[in-house]
């Protein structure tokens, strides 16, 4: 019989710790800190490379590689035993969170399967500066294209859509239980509504939107929708959106009250580059004609 190999020998071991973590995904230098860490134990010499070490245990054990396919390369992630797509799409970046059109689906607020999964990303923090509206800005841009982002991943038959999301600090993000009891990171109901108000192009348009509000209207709370829009901060005023969205979709009068009463300053737009509109004068706001 050949002599065994130290990782050889270590394996049972080995296999014991990654099994006891109970951690599903991992990246190239999470595992390489386990190795680092365990060495010594493992009486692994310092030639053990984090290459060999990685090919050792997806040939030897239960971890597995994992390919993110995009135009700007390629991402690798090794899974423990089975993962889900939603637990791989939040392994893309650190700190992620599932949202928009993933998080409507994970809430129970749409019946249609998402042909794609949103994660966000936020952006660094930045200083603070205010910045002023003009009608005439406001017009010229909703006159363009929505911004969409183009950090694209393939990962098997799922595309996978990382958002750049503005600095929040993880506001209002929660977790659900998803396939096979996994936790997943995901924005809470109300921030949801938010997001496919903010960016309806990641919530399947408009139409699907007011379903979504529909769907989410025994449920939702006004007060916390309000405040987390508050501390968003956004330039731009999206609670005309939120007002209108939920004013199709049957709120109660009492409900919109709490929003009529945030000043109305500009005409506003439901969404970029309409074509043929119609106009809400309550919510001084413009929406497809054919809405």
């Amino acid at each position: 019989m050949p002599k065994q190999t130290r990782i050889q020998i270590a394996k049972n071991d080995i296999v014991a710790l990654f099994e006891q973590r109970g951690q599903k995904v991992y990246r190239s230098d999470e595992i390489a800190e386990v190795l680092q860490s365990n060495r010594v134990s493992w009486r692994l010499t310092i030639n053990q490379s984090l290459a060999g070490f990685i090919d050792f245990l997806v040939n030897r054990s239960a971890l597995r590689e994992v390919r993110f396919d995009s135009i700007a390369g390629a991402l690798t992630r090794y899974t423990w035993g089975e993962a889900n797509a939603y637990e791989l799409a939040l392994s893309l970046y650190q700190g992620s969170y599932l949202s928009h059109g993933t998080a409507i689906f994970l809430h129970g607020l749409t019946e249609q399967i998402p042909k794609k999964i949103y994660v966000n990303h936020e952006q660094s923090a930045k200083p603070a500066r205010k910045a002023s509206l003009s009608q005439e800005g406001i017009n010229a841009a909703f006159s363009r294209p929505a911004r969409v982002s183009h950090a694209v991943f393939q990962l098997g038959d799922v595309q996978v859509v990382s958002v750049n999301g503005k600095h929040t600090g993880r506001l209002e993000v929660g977790n659900v239980r998803g396939p096979g009891d996994s936790q997943l990171d995901i924005t809470k109901l109300e921030r949801t509504l938010i997001d496919a108000a903010v960016r309806p192009v990641y919530a399947g348009g408009v139409v699907q939107v007011v379903e979504v509000f529909r769907a989410a209207r025994p449920r939702a709370s006004v007060n916390v929708l309000l405040a987390t829009l508050k501390r968003l901060d956004y330039v731009y005023p999206y609670h005309q959106c939120i007002g209108f969205y939920m004013q199709r979709a049957g709120y109660e009068s009492a409900r919109l009250e709490h929003l009529r009463k945030v000043p109305m300053r500009f005409d506003f737009f439901l969404t970029n580059e309409m074509g043929e509109t119609g106009y809400d004068a309550s919510w001084r706001l413009f929406y497809p004609r054919g809405m």
